[in-house]
């Protein structure tokens, strides 16, 4: 599995230990983990335990995960990876979070057409799916412009901050234009 990617205005590589302070911000900030299973952060080792723990899987190859670097101004705006890499079944789950400073400009869908291109292209993987809160509505309008379909409710599908969530199951084939 490659460690970076390149798009027209983003650079991917695997995640760092160094990336943990700037990660933080991110991850500490609750408008950006609203709607993702983990509270926001209060301590950076929290930040670098997680990079730990997702380097690990994908030390298993169970998963990658990047950090989401804009080329222009060089600065960490997110990450974003493959959640899970299932080869046998070939498919994937991924997910994406970039700092709020960095919404609305595209950002996400190219971070995401950028895994999709490597995912269909070269790791051989038929599907990749993406289970977003209903209530996400940024993220769902991200996954309808990048042709996603959604395929129905996932009713009290996983616990998030102490309660039981909805989740909306979209999908993307390797045939889907």
């Amino acid at each position: 599995m490659i460690s970076e990617l390149y798009t027209k205005r983003l650079y991917l590589r695997r995640l760092k230990e160094s990336d943990s302070s700037t990660l933080f911000k991110i991850w500490s900030d609750p408008v950006v983990t609203k709607h993702m299973n983990i509270s926001h952060f209060t301590e950076e080792q929290q930040a670098k335990d997680m990079i730990t723990f997702l380097n690990n899987l994908d030390y298993e190859n169970n998963a990658a995960r990047f950090t989401i670097i804009e080329l222009a101004s060089n600065k960490i705006i997110g990450s974003c990876g493959y959640n899970t890499l299932d080869f046998a079944h070939s498919k994937s789950e991924i997910g994406y979070e970039l700092s709020k400073a960095f919404w609305g400009k595209g950002y996400a869908s190219e971070a995401i057409s950028g895994l999709l291109k490597y995912a269909f292209e070269d790791l051989g993987l038929n599907r990749i799916e993406a289970k977003v809160e209903p209530q996400n509505t940024n993220s769902i309008k991200t996954l309808q412009r990048l042709n996603f379909t959604l395929e129905g409710t996932l009713r009290q599908a996983e616990k998030s901050k102490g309660k039981f969530v909805d989740l909306n199951l979209y999908s993307r084939l390797k045939t889907d234009s």
